[in-house]
């Protein structure tokens, strides 16, 4: 079954998301934080497509392969910085907001390290990445 071309028959809805694409390209983060937002929300939700352009992109922007193999069990391992687990803590907690929302601890761990203005552009590249993740996933994006 084909499914419906959103850039197509809505392209102002594509556009706006890019509108956010490029508003992230803007913030403070680097640029290894926001591909490891984007990839661990992609495997948490299963978006193939988008695990795939981010485990790309991050290697291309200086990320290791051992680094994004472990990503997934980040908290075992000994290879991110208590900065990138308190994003990646909020990552999974932003992603999976239904189960429990955003816990005190989380956010406080974020608030050690980030100011509010940083805390924002975090916040808004999880989101982001929650909506293609869900775009992708709906339309089959392969």
């Amino acid at each position: 079954m084909t499914r419906v071309k959103i850039d197509k028959v809505q392209p102002a809805a594509y556009e706006a998301m890019f509108g956010l694409e490029k508003y992230l390209g803007t913030t403070d983060l680097g640029t290894s934080l926001p591909e490891l937002i984007k990839t661990r929300a992609s495997q948490i939700n299963g978006c193939a497509y988008c695990i795939q352009m981010h485990t790309k992109a991050a290697q291309e922007n200086g990320e290791t392969t051992e680094r994004l193999f472990a990503l997934s069990a980040w908290r075992e391992s000994p290879l991110f910085t208590e900065k990138e687990r308190a994003v990646l803590a909020l990552t999974e907690e932003v992603t999976l907001i239904s189960d429990h929302g955003v816990s005190d601890r989380v956010y406080s761990r974020v608030s050690e390290h980030f100011n509010e203005e940083q805390i924002a552009q975090i916040i808004m590249a999880i989101t982001t990445i929650n909506a293609w993740n869900r775009i992708a996933i709906a339309i089959q994006i392969q």
